[in-house]
Parts: C-alpha cells; sequence; structure tokens
C-alpha cells in the first residue's frame, strides 16, 4: 500500500511542466470535441464545459485525465492517495477553469483547486 502524499516526507510533485503540457493536451482534446457540436472560434464556452466534464469523469474515475496519462501524472487524494471521486472532480475542473486558484501553489505544487478538492498531482508509476 503507497504512502499517502499527506503522510510521505519524500513525496515530490511532478514539475509543473508535466502538468502544463497535460492541460495543452487535455485543451486541444477539448477543442477538437466541442468541434463536434459548436464552433469554438465563435463560441468560447463549449471547450470550458467539455474540459470540466472531461475532468469529472476521467479524474474521477480513473485518477487520469488523458493528458494526464501520457504526461505519467495522477490526481490523488491528499490525505489517503485514492481517487478523488466525481464530485471533487467535478468542483476540481470548474475551479481550474477559473485559472486564479491554479496560479496560487504551496511547496507541494497544490494549487488553491486541489487544496480546496483534497487533492494532489502526483508522478504515475509506469
Amino acid at each position: 500500500m503507497p504512502v499517502p502524499p499527506a503522510t510521505d516526507p519524500a513525496f515530490t510533485p511532478p514539475s509543473l511542466g508535466r502538468r502544463f503540457g497535460a492541460l495543452v493536451i487535455d485543451w486541444v482534446l477539448c477543442l477538437l470535441a466541442s468541434g463536434l457540436f459548436a464552433s469554438p472560434a465563435r463560441d468560447g464556452w463549449p471547450p470550458v464545459v467539455v474540459l470540466v466534464v472531461e475532468y469529472a469523469f476521467f479524474l474521477g474515475l480513473f485518477a487520469q485525465t488523458p493528458g494526464m496519462y501520457i504526461t505519467r501524472i495522477r490526481c490523488l487524494a491528499w490525505s489517503d492517495g485514492g481517487r478523488i471521486g466525481p464530485v471533487r472532480a467535478l468542483l476540481r475542473g470548474v475551479l481550474l477553469v477559473l485559472v486564479v486558484p491554479a496560479l496560487i501553489m504551496d511547496e507541494h505544487r497544490r494549487g488553491l483547486h486541489d487544496r480546496l478538492t483534497g487533492a494532489v498531482i502526483a508522478a504515475a508509476p509506469r
């Protein structure tokens, strides 16, 4: 059983580059998906809604979005190292699209959106 990030003194968060890379991959996928039912160039909200839904589904059930899978990171519960579940993943996605919470980070690179939902980004095993 892995040690929860909150109690692991050796916990090292992944680089901001990996997190940003995962977000860019997920954003491109959301632009492509929302292009099926709206024009992302004309309507700005459909890709944002798709991103929030993607986060709720993938983080809630699998602890990784497609972008996180490619960059080998995952989103875990800070206290026990398990999945955060769909409700907290949905809240995390809503807070993420507000942008400001993601810019305020602590020493574990947990943005305000992570702290409010009890989540942390960690390296995924190979």
